[in-house]
């Protein structure tokens, strides 16, 4: 019968972190995949990944057919990964011996029909879903006609398709072909549904590996190269999400950044969960502040992760200490966990897959990486920058706060740009540089962006102490940026200046007091003058009528001792 394949209904998921993501659910269920590579690419790690995963995640028993390597062999390699083979052979997982036997002569045509007819009985016995043909170049080398082994792969193919089994084949690539197949396999790219291509190269002394899906017949899928690595739990397969794919609420609790002041300029702090960049020139204080945060995101109960790259974690511990950020104490209690990588060891996918693992392990929220910029080292520019990309993306979507610390490109201490090219995908950047001026060096702080928040677009000068750190504001003077010494000293003669305007000011308000006490007391004088002007008209005009009133009685007296009529006499006014 043959197998129809339906789509992504009709998948069979690999359970490898990223490869069914770039495959879009997985292999095609019931139909034959061909794994392409040179030497250390992982063909074998990854067909025997994909039947492990099988047998546990999906309950799909598998077989595994060596025709290179012996069973014993494979499974003393696999035993790194934690994949716990035995107890998976005891019903899951069967392995077959099938390799040559190069001392045997052949006496007729060699096929592969005993070998098949074998297989069937187990693939009954065991009800296997998956099956696994290893180097299957191994004994294609065997055939002496081109027909011959084209017959024995298109018998392999037919019997594979009538029992519905999902199908990996392994072979490798020639390297004097320059990646390619030989003529005994080209016939097998275009009858396999799935075709799928590792590589494994050196830039500039770093391992770097890639997968790339070359053909999925009735499936869309990831056509470009991605990159991979091998790591403590397998093959891992470093593939970004899409934007849809990592949707989340967007959090509104604020973390600090250990400085009172800068969380002031970020209108409270970081976000959670945001991705933070600190750049700058060496010595700027990247990881001082980087340190602080961690310190705060310990206190505040968080459990952080510091990786440091090419630093050794004693000698960063002592240096923060000398400026008040106590990381040690939070070492001791487990909070903090410090981690040092020498980023040229391993490419820096690698290094992404063992963050990874190390957060999870450490159930970190918080994460620090300390200068993120040396990905870029040894051969990993051009792929450091999509590690990058993929780790603030896993961040987020794990809700972990990310904050990285990156060298400024170039030599200009005033540029801006990163080595890795992240600046836009940082929710908050923080650019930290120096101002030269009068002899001294002086580290200043401004904040580029920081999204969501209404922050400061202010520069402070930034310093470094026993009790810890402290912003401070610049001083500008005729247009010019002032710090340090030159900031101190126009501040004390600005405050010198303000004290002696204080006195004047002073001396001035006791002047206008007393004289303002002498005009009221002039005034008090002259309402006194003038209360006493008013009595002696008041005492003048009593006089007046008094005096008028004694002549009327005199005359009035003087009448009548005359005998006359006094009230006439008045009433006409006679003497």
């Amino acid at each position: 019968m043959t197998n129809v394949f339906n789509g992504a209904s009709g998948k069979a998921a690999t359970g490898i972190i990223g490869l069914d993501e770039v495959m879009q659910g997985g292999l095609p269920k019931g139909r034959t995949t061909l794994i392409e590579g040179g030497p250390g690419c992982g063909k074998t790690v990854l067909a025997l990944q994909i039947l492990v995963n099988g047998a546990k995640l999906s309950g799909e028993p598998g077989i595994f057919v060596a025709f290179e390597e012996s069973s014993q062999r494979i499974a003393q390699n696999a035993g790194t990964f934690g994949w716990d083979l035995e107890s998976l052979q005891r019903d899951n997982l069967f392995f077959i011996d099938a390799q040559p036997s190069y001392d045997l002569l052949q006496s007729g045509p060699f096929d592969l029909g005993g070998m098949l007819a074998a297989l069937d009985v187990k693939v009954k016995e065991m009800g296997a879903k998956r099956v696994v043909f290893d180097a299957i170049d191994m004994v294609l080398d065997l055939f002496d006609h081109r027909q011959a082994a084209r017959n024995e792969t298109y018998r392999l193919h037919q019997w594979l398709n009538e029992r519905g089994l999902t199908a990996v084949i392994t072979a490798k690539a020639s390297p004097l072909l320059n990646g390619g197949t030989s003529e005994a396999l080209e016939f097998l790219q275009f009858m396999v549904d799935c075709s799928i291509f590792l590589r494994h190269d050196m830039v500039e002394g770093t391992s770097q590996r890639n997968i790339r899906v070359g053909k999925f017949r009735g499936s869309p899928f990831e056509e470009n190269a991605t990159p991979l690595g091998i790591g403590p739990r397998g093959i891992e397969v470093a593939y970004g999400r899409n934007v849809e794919d990592t949707k989340r609420k967007a959090s509104t609790e604020r973390l600090s950044s250990g400085v009172k002041r800068l969380d002031t300029m970020l209108d409270g702090g970081y976000y959670r969960g945001a991705g933070i960049l600190l750049t700058g020139s060496p010595g700027t204080a990247k990881t001082t502040l980087a340190g602080a945060f961690a310190v705060a995101s310990c206190e505040r109960g968080d459990k952080t992760l510091f990786v440091t790259l090419d630093s050794p974690e004693e000698e960063i511990l002592r240096n923060l200490s000398v400026v008040g950020v106590d990381l040690e104490t939070h070492v001791a209690s487990g909070t903090l966990l410090f981690k040092t990588i020498r980023s040229t060891t391993a490419s820096a996918e690698i290094h992404l897959m063992r963050i990874r693992d190390i957060v999870r392990s450490h159930g970190a929220r918080c994460l620090v990486i300390d200068p993120v910029s040396a990905l870029s080292k040894a051969g990993n520019l051009g792929t450091a920058r999509n590690v990058v990309e993929r780790l603030i993306d896993w961040s987020k979507a794990e809700e972990i706060t990310l904050l990285c610390t990156s060298l400024l490109e170039g030599d200009n201490p005033l540029a801006e740009s990163t080595a890795v090219q992240i600046s836009t995908l940082a929710d908050t950047w923080i650019h930290l540089n120096y101002l030269v001026h009068a002899g001294e060096r002086n580290r200043a702080l401004s904040i580029i962006k920081s999204r969501g928040s209404n922050h400061s677009n202010q520069v402070r000068e930034l310093i470094l102490g026993a009790s810890g750190i402290s912003l401070a504001d610049v001083f500008t003077a005729g247009g010019e940026v002032l710090m340090g010494a030159m900031r101190w000293e126009k501040e004390r003669a600005a405050e010198q200046e303000e004290a002696e305007r204080e006195t004047r000011m002073k001396r001035r308000r006791m002047e206008l007091s007393a004289e303002a006490a002498a005009l009221q007391a002039r005034i008090d004088a002259l309402q006194q003058e003038l209360s006493d002007k008013r009595e002696d008209v008041e005492r003048l005009n009593s006089g007046i009528v008094k005096s008028g009133a004694a002549a009327v009685d005199s005359l009035v007296t003087l009448r009548q001792l005359r005998r006359g009529d006094v009230i006439d006499t008045v009433s006409q006014g006679e003497p």
